[in-house]
């Protein structure tokens, strides 16, 4: 209780902070950053350096209710099959924007439900893709399964274009949180599913889990580690449950009062973390947690891990190039998002523009300080001399906010002379950490809870 009773006086349980999944936040983003930023910064990549995609489906069969992703539910495939036409069109103004030769390093399909996509879809969708960004020959292909939307036939479809990455929605297995999120989702169709990918030839499996639910205590989260190590995924994201109904309306089906209050969510994170960890995985940044051969922790251990809107990857591409509605590309020149609602995304496609509709353009201390936050996000360790390398002398106007962050957070975090590090007993207040070097207080912005 030592450790609770000094987080609690440090501001944890009451910390709503950004998740630093980019930098600036989305929050910063303005309508004066849009397509015609977006079209001069695609045109100016450098074709010899590989890019990521990320394609955003927002439909699904069902809406899960602790969801706050950009999506819409659907009972036929008639909207689909009509979005997978804009994304061509959107694929076919990429072609005549992005300088010819440019090759894709990796690909991302997020959603929504990406495995709402029948064969024939998921076929036209991928070819398309690769036939304006044609793919590396050690691509990786990304996709996240719901395994209650997929079958044998999408998976052989999926890994027929390339698929050797699946990111499997868990959240929870024990019924009565399902019953409160608005999810059933049965062990044994998980376990099937986990299955059909292994014997498709998938090598990298990811299991995604959420702590925080309603009605979630130790016992129920106990036992949905249990299960999901009987999965053996690869990789293992453990994020906590963002409770933001102001934002997410659906997340209003959910009643507050089952919510575990903010030390029971503490525990309920440690006590999972403890549990991989016996289990032999790597912990990864502040919730994700790797086998010590996956590529996640080995970029971990040799200091290449990032962190973008995927959460932390192993992914050294400098560009993402967003696809779909809602989706944020992240350029040279920075951000810019599409028009996050699926009908004004169409709108601008069939008007023959990039569908940008709002973003941030980086100046050189947002780009100072976007890595030295990916550095305390990633390896809870600011260095000075590897920022001095990257941007010059301007990096040592960062001691400011290393000097505040020692008198804030006590032996919690570790000052050196050019050094800011985290020991392990502090990491539960690393985006409190991070938030000091933030230039950016957006007015109205709400986030998370920090715990």
């Amino acid at each position: 209780m030592k450790q609770i009773d000094r987080l609690r006086s440090l501001g944890l349980f009451d910390a709503r902070v950004p998740r630093y999944t980019s930098y600036p936040t989305a929050p910063v983003f303005t309508p004066q950053v849009g397509a015609t930023d977006q079209a001069q910064a695609l045109a100016a990549l450098d074709p010899d350096v590989p890019v990521s995609v990320y394609i955003h489906i927002p439909f699904c069969e069902r809406l899960c209710w602790f969801c706050a992703c950009r999506t819409q539910g659907t009972q036929t495939l008639a909207p689909v099959e009509s979005y997978i036409g804009t994304l061509e069109q959107e694929l076919a103004l990429l072609k005549d924007t992005l300088p010819p030769g440019l090759r894709m390093g990796r690909m991302h399909w997020g959603g929504g439900t990406p495995t709402i996509l029948p064969p024939a879809l998921i076929h036209r969708l991928a070819q398309a893709v690769k036939a304006v960004i044609p793919p590396t020959e050690d691509c990786e292909f990304s996709v996240e399964i719901d395994p209650t939307m997929v079958d044998r036939a999408k998976i052989a479809a999926l890994a027929a274009e390339g698929m050797n990455r699946a990111s499997i929605g868990i959240q929870d297995f024990d019924p009565v949180v399902q019953e409160a999120i608005g999810r059933l989702q049965p062990f044994d169709v998980t376990r099937a599913c986990v299955e059909d990918l292994r014997a498709a030839g998938i090598r990298s499996l990811n299991a995604d889990l959420v702590y925080g639910l309603p009605h979630q205590d130790a016992a129920r989260l106990n036992d949905t580690v249990a299960k999901v190590l009987e999965l053996a995924p690869d990789r293992i994201a453990l994020f906590g449950y963002a409770h933001v109904p102001w934002m997410s309306k659906r997340q209003k089906l959910i009643d507050e009062a089952t919510l575990p209050h903010e030390v029971e969510r503490y525990q309920l994170a440690e006590l999972a973390a403890r549990r991989f960890a016996e289990a032999g995985f790597d912990s990864i940044g502040i919730d994700h947690f790797a086998r010590p051969d996956d590529g996640l922790a080995l970029a971990a251990r040799t200091g290449h891990l990032r962190r973008n809107f995927q959460g932390y990857v192993d992914d050294r591409c400098a560009t993402l190039i967003g696809l779909g509605a809602s989706s944020i590309s992240r350029l040279p020149t920075g951000f810019v998002q599409n028009a996050p609602a699926t009908p004004a995304y169409v709108q601008r496609i069939e008007a023959g523009d990039l569908a940008g509709a709002r973003g941030h353009l980086m100046t050189g201390d947002d780009l100072l300080r976007a890595r030295a936050i990916e550095m305390i996000m990633c390896d809870f360790r600011l260095d000075l001399d590897a920022l001095r390398e990257e941007f010059g002398p301007e990096a040592d106007g960062l001691r400011v906010e290393m000097t505040r962050a020692a008198e804030r957070f006590g032996d919690l975090v570790t000052l050196g002379d050019d050094t800011l590090a985290i020991p392990p007993e502090g990491r539960a207040l690393t985006r409190m950490v991070a938030r000091l070097f933030d230039g950016y207080t957006p007015d109205g912005a709400r986030y998370s809870q920090a715990s």
